[in-house]
């Protein structure tokens, strides 16, 4: 096979692949995922936020591994500074690894805990327990570097 789906026992190598009707598979075959560098958005993401997402409001996900000192300590810092600089434009979402490791895959997460902000784009990415509310409100473009 050439790699881009079946074809016919008879088919010609080189010439068009017929199309399979559907249903003809006995499998399922998961969608390709296209290649993308390290924080830039799928088309999905820049597609929801040209769509209408409201820019005031910030979409976060706290990746987290546990209900360890460091994820609590991420979480409090996280609300505080999204209470202090965000009141009311936020939307969090914890999401723990131990018991959903397949979603860090989707975010790209390498180490927790990790915020990532999906909205407004581009996406942006803080790792530690969020202590050091200057870096998290650059790391979020809430501040100016400097």
């Amino acid at each position: 096979m050439s790699g881009r789906g079946p074809l016919a026992p008879d088919a010609t190598p080189g010439a068009a692949p017929e199309a399979v009707p559907d249903g003809a598979l006995d499998r399922t075959v998961p969608p390709r995922l296209e290649p993308r560098a390290f924080g830039e958005d799928t088309p999905a993401e820049r597609e929801a936020a040209a769509a209408g997402a409201d820019a005031g409001t910030h979409t976060l996900r706290l990746y987290v591994a546990g209900h360890t000192p460091r994820s609590v300590a991420a979480l409090t810092n996280l609300r505080r500074i999204c209470e202090a600089h965000l009141a009311g434009r936020y939307t969090i979402e914890v999401i723990d690894l131990l018991e959903h490791p397949q979603l860090a895959a989707g975010d790209q997460i390498l180490a927790v805990p990790t915020l990532v902000r999906h909205l407004p784009a581009p996406i942006k990415r803080v790792i530690g327990t969020l202590s050091d509310t200057d870096r998290v409100l650059v790391g979020l473009d809430l501040r100016p570097a400097g």
